[in-house]
């Protein structure tokens, strides 16, 4: 028999004392999601590093399909894996593995070359996913609608403090220490083995607890497709987002090409990435804590949506006109920050008016395949123009298109607006 969340909430917080502290529990949190996007941003900078050197930025569309593909194949594996065992043990067991084989690839590493490099890009990424979305998952399913909209701004925090501590930390250890780039995947290990150890306390503690009879949800991407097909309003809402998956590998191969022709050496290519993730990750929190209100309250949700496609569009112009590494950098911060930030919470304003079944299943869609799918485009674009056909396009001049992209994007928003008026009224 099928249980309700919220029946799943009650019987857990009478089995639990510790579940009923709501402070308590989002402290857990907040500790847990800073530590993982920390480990991350210990991975990102030696990944990014590595890669660059063994095989070169002008590659980095290959490894990016690369990641997509493997993406869809493991994706299929890990939802069979959650159907069949608690999402906690799932947790756990992940963390043992990422952690055994971040020492697998340092010992791999000991001697050099494109296919480990590779390998360790593609296996970043996908971890980066995998652990963002199983602490998502266990988080929404002990926490009410209400509970959330109050508690998810403080937990989230967490994990863009963690960004900037993690960089900041990758980029010392680089400098001040012995340590060497190959080195940050045993420091990311250790931090993973602490979320291991901090994730069964909380388990023991109840505060992540599951009914053993809750029947798993299975999504289904193409039942979210057709929903966005029957609603205009969720299929301009896709368009947005599926439009900066389409910007971001242009924005991402302009910034990495420009880092490695101006840290030609690994370490100070690792330690600046470091640094540069850390900054981003700064940007992020003052824009959240900042701007965003300030943007929500006086001119909407619809102004927020606006602010990343602008400042992309920008400093896009800005790179392409002086092609240096720090209008490269000022492009990929108004890409990541603002998409961490104010585009986040804009977006989830959209959905406040719509029916969180109708929401689920188009994210299900969005998440599932249309993601992967536009950054595989982007990606081939990339090849298209700089590789592929009988003449190629410079690296300033790939601003071209995502300029372009930015005003079809903001184009977009535009159009959206009548529609989440609409949606709003007649929700009311």
């Amino acid at each position: 028999m099928e249980i309700s969340n919220i029946d799943i909430i009650a019987e857990c917080k009478a089995r639990y004392i510790a579940l009923r502290k709501l402070g308590f529990r989002a402290l857990f949190l907040f500790v847990n999601f800073f530590l993982i996007i920390m480990a991350l941003y210990q991975l990102k900078p030696a990944s990014r590093s590595l890669f660059i050197e063994s095989v070169g930025a002008q590659q980095l569309p290959y490894v990016w399909i690369t990641t997509a593909l493997t993406m869809g194949v493991f994706i299929t594996f890990y939802h069979r894996l959650v159907e069949r065992h608690s999402r906690i043990n799932v947790v756990l067991g992940t963390c043992l593995v990422v952690s055994a084989l971040l020492v697998v690839f340092r010992i791999l590493l000991n001697y050099p070359g494109p296919i480990a490099a590779a390998c360790l890009y593609v296996f970043v990424d996908i971890v980066g996913v995998v652990l963002i979305e199983q602490f998502w998952s266990l988080t929404n399913s002990i926490y009410t609608t209400q509970e959330g909209k109050s508690w998810y701004g403080f937990v989230g925090t967490g994990g863009l403090l963690g960004g900037v501590i993690g960089g900041w930390v990758s980029a010392m250890f680089i400098k001040h220490t012995p340590l060497q780039t190959p080195d940050l995947l045993l420091t990311a290990a250790a931090i993973i083995a602490i979320i291991f150890g901090l994730t069964w306390m909380m388990g023991r503690a109840g505060i992540f607890c599951e009914v053993d009879q809750v029947v798993p949800i299975i999504e289904n991407s193409s039942g979210g497709w057709r929903i966005l097909r029957h609603s205009r309003y969720l299929l301009l809402i896709a368009g947005i987002l599926l439009l900066a998956q389409l910007a971001s590998p242009l924005v991402e191969y302009q910034f990495l090409n420009s880092v490695e022709a101006s840290y030609p050496e690994r370490e100070a290519r690792t330690e600046f990435l470091s640094l540069f993730f850390a900054v981003l990750g700064v940007v992020s929190i003052a824009v959240n804590m900042g701007i965003t209100p300030l943007v929500h309250r006086y001119l909407g949700a619809i102004a927020g949506l606006v602010v990343q496609p602008l400042m992309v569009w920008i400093f896009s112009w800005c790179f392409f006109f002086q092609s240096t590494l720090f209008f490269a950098g000022a492009t990929k911060i108004s890409d990541r920050a603002m998409s961490y930030s104010i585009n986040r919470a804009s977006k989830e304003l959209l959905y406040v008016p719509v029916d969180s079944v109708l929401i689920y299943q188009a994210k299900a869609w969005i998440d599932m395949f249309g993601y992967r799918l536009f950054k595989v485009a982007g990606s081939v674009i990339i090849l298209l123009f700089t590789q592929w056909l009988p003449f190629a396009v410079s690296l300033p001049q790939l601003s071209w298109f995502t300029v372009s992209m930015c005003v079809i994007w903001i184009a977009l928003v535009v159009v959206l607006r009548h529609d989440y008026q609409l949606v709003c009224r007649q929700s009311v």
